[in-house]
This record gives C-alpha cells, sequence and structure tokens, in this order.
C-alpha cells in the first residue's frame, strides 16, 4: 500500500507463521497472563507495551494464542481501559510537543506542514472512532483539549 503523505512506496514485511494453537513451551496460563495484563495496564502500560514486556521478559510470543482473547479484550474486560483510544493519544502528544516547537520556531515551514497533517490524522481518527462508538460524539479535537487530555 502506498503511503498517505509521502508520495512513496510501502515497504514490505514479515509476517508471523500460521499457528492456531500456543505453544507447549510458553510458561505462563491464561490466568497468570490476564493477571499480568492487569497488573501492567494498572501502572500505566498501553496495550503495545504490554505485549512487548509479555513477549521479552514473559516469554509469550501470542497472548491472542494462550488466552483466546486479545490484550485490548482482557483490558476491557477489566474495565481497565483508557478513555482514548492509544493512536490517538499518541498523535496528540506528538501535536503538543509540535505546537510548543512552533510557537518558540514560527517560520518554520516544514514543521507547519507537519502539523497539519499529524492533526489531519486525529480528524480522520476522530470520524473513525465516533463511528465504532470508542469516543463520545461529542468529543471534538482542538489543541486545547489535547493538552487537558493528556495533563489527566
Amino acid at each position: 500500500m502506498a503511503r498517505m503523505h509521502a508520495r512513496k512506496k510501502g515497504r514490505s514485511s514479515s509476517k508471523r507463521p500460521f499457528t492456531t494453537e500456543n505453544p507447549a513451551w510458553v510458561p505462563l496460563g491464561s490466568t497468570e497472563i490476564e493477571n499480568t495484563i492487569v497488573k501492567l495496564a494498572n501502572d500505566g502500560s498501553n496495550s503495545a507495551l504490554i505485549g512487548l514486556v509479555l513477549r521479552d521478559q514473559y516469554g509469550v510470543p501470542d497472548v491472542k494464542l494462550a488466552t483466546g482473547k486479545s490484550i485490548t479484550d482482557i483490558m476491557k474486560e477489566k474495565n481497565i481501559m483508557p478513555k482514548l483510544p492509544e493512536d490517538i493519544g499518541a498523535l496528540l502528544k506528538k501535536v503538543i510537543g509540535l505546537s510548543t516547537y512552533l510557537k518558540a520556531n514560527p517560520r518554520d515551514i516544514h514543521n507547519k506542514r507537519n502539523l497539519h497533517l499529524l492533526e489531519a490524522k486525529i480528524r480522520r481518527l476522530e470520524r473513525y472512532y465516533k463511528n465504532t462508538g470508542a469516543i463520545p460524539e461529542s468529543w471534538k479535537y482542538s489543541l486545547d483539549r489535547a493538552e487537558l487530555e493528556l495533563s489527566r
């Protein structure tokens, strides 16, 4: 698939091997994995970081094969999901950092364009998440709201 803003072709990537059952060498059971996910989520980790920690420190190659549920499904069951989806949160952090930079350097036109592209991504994700029900219909992107959301 082509890149959205860079006018380049995409990169090829490796694919996971097709397996339907959990490997026998996985050291943790499904309840232990769920308890670890809850502990890491309460410490403030997002689901991507939780997956990395489970893979690297606990030797769990795939949570979905081990438990039958994804990390976000487990977090939804235990009511520990963050208010905003991860991708919007990461983009909001980028926008705040870039806007503070642009206040100090207002003539940097290349980063102004990058700010516009980031805001366009946020608006597209906002429309998608409103349609899927992940964020409320009253949520609207603005720089002030982004700073408020991330200060919590």
